[in-house]
């Protein structure tokens, strides 16, 4: 039996995604001809979820020049964004829209595809991934499904279309994928076949460049179920090989505890901390294995820094000890800091302790050393490695001493600073 013979329909309850002016705009482009497009994939999945649609892509029967032609015939802008593969991106009032003509897989090598083009939308969907991606919604509302997309919606079950294993194979990135799917939109344990096909297909994650590995794993770590499907992911022996020769168990746990403890939107980064870092040579590590950029491999050093003192606390350092190390490692890695100590101490999520550690964290005014080497010269410091030592020893009985702004303090701390200066390395202050 066909595809075509399989199809099942629905429709939008809520069409607030087909108000958009910029997508009517991209519709109408062929309205009334004989060519055809429909809303496809992630756009139609959500919207029959009642969940928020921040990107819509689209599928025609036009070829990617028609597509662009059409366009600039109607004032918008295209713009051949990947148009060997049949993808024009139409922007409209700054809005971007995916239009790519529907097409099916010739050949591909677990990373790269040779596509023909077609005009039937059950052999497109038939190349897609996942049934929930392969829904596809005319502009009037109406939800066509080739392939059980609307059953497995329902169930909350994220399953491979036709054999799991050739959709594997067709992109290696489809192992990570599925688990990121099932972890966004899925319900209950993965679907057993797709669960097998992407433990038996697992060595072609090496095919894969660490750039795709890094930018799937950083939307995995932001889904609904990140740590739930993380494990799952560990006991399949699929975490090893993208973070490196670590142990996991425990840190699976700090991960889990981050997001038990997280009332706001998920920090991916922060979470690749809780799966990874535990000393500042694991964020090198990462790294390297994920293709970091300065920024993200700085962050989680600093991050493991801050850290290295407060491993198996039961409860936060007092407050002296919290603005020494704000002092000394800044907001954002004490902040990160904190989350992860609290992790890793078994805390009760909303622990009064910790949360009042954090919140210093996050509002106290960062100290700010109220004397630097200029200063040091005008007390007759020469030039030279003698102004670095003396301000090292005034810095730290200042931190002793609390952070103290009061002259009198500040000059007692640097006299004693300058004790260690021997007096042949002196000069006469000027009168």
């Amino acid at each position: 039996m066909s595809a075509d013979a399989c199809i099942a329909r629905d429709r939008f309850r809520d069409m607030d995604v087909l108000r958009r002016g910029g997508l009517r705009k991209v519709l109408l482009l062929f309205d009334g001809t004989n060519e055809e497009i429909r809303i496809v994939g992630g756009a139609v999945r959500n919207t029959m979820l009642g969940l928020p649609v921040t990107e819509v892509d689209l599928a025609t029967t036009a070829l990617p020049r028609e597509v662009m032609e059409r366009a600039a015939v109607a004032g918008l802008k295209p713009v051949p964004t990947g148009i060997e593969h049949g993808t024009v991106t139409v922007i409209v009032d700054g809005e971007a829209f995916e239009v790519t003509t529907l097409r099916a897989d010739v050949e591909t090598d677990g990373r790269h595809a040779v596509v023909r083009f077609g005009r039937s939308f059950a052999q497109d969907a038939l190349r897609r991934d996942f049934t929930i991606n392969a829904l596809y919604a005319t502009a009037d509302g109406e939800v066509l499904d080739y392939v059980g997309g609307l059953a497995d919606l329902a169930a909350r079950r994220v399953r491979f279309i036709g054999d799991p294993h050739a959709r594997v194979r067709e992109d290696y990135l489809r192992i990570l994928r599925f688990f990121r799917f099932h972890a966004a939109y899925g319900e209950g344990s993965p679907d057993a076949a797709g669960l097998e096909a992407v433990i038996s297909e697992r060595r072609g994650l090496a095919h894969l460049s660490r750039e795709r590995v890094r930018a799937e794993l950083m939307k995995l770590l932001v889904t609904r179920r990140y740590a739930e499907v993380a494990m799952t992911m560990s006991e399949a022996g699929l975490l090893l090989p993208l973070l490196g020769g670590i142990a996991l168990p425990e840190r699976l746990r700090r991960l889990a505890a981050i997001g038990a403890c997280d009332q706001n939107a998920p920090d991916a980064l922060l979470n690749l901390a809780g799966l990874a870092v535990l000393v500042v040579e694991d964020a090198q590590r990462l790294r390297e294995n994920l293709r970091l950029s300065n920024d993200e491999a700085t962050r989680l050093a600093q991050a493991a820094q801050t850290l290295a003192g407060l491993h198996a606390r039961s409860a936060p350092p007092d407050e002296a000890r919290l603005l020494e190390l704000l002092f000394l490692n800044g907001r954002r890695a004490l902040c990160d800091a904190l989350r992860l100590a609290q992790a890793e101490s078994r805390a009760e999520p909303d622990a009064a302790d910790w949360q009042a550690a954090r919140r210093l964290a996050t509002t106290a005014p960062i100290p700010r050393l109220p004397i630097g080497g200029a200063e040091l010269l005008q007390q007759g410091i020469p030039a030279g490695p003698r102004v670095g030592q003396v301000l090292k020893a005034f810095q730290a009985a200042w931190i002793r001493a609390g952070f103290p702004r009061e002259p009198e303090r500040l000059n007692d701390l640097l006299e004693s600073g300058m004790a260690h200066t021997h007096p042949a390395d002196r000069q006469d202050s000027p009168s």
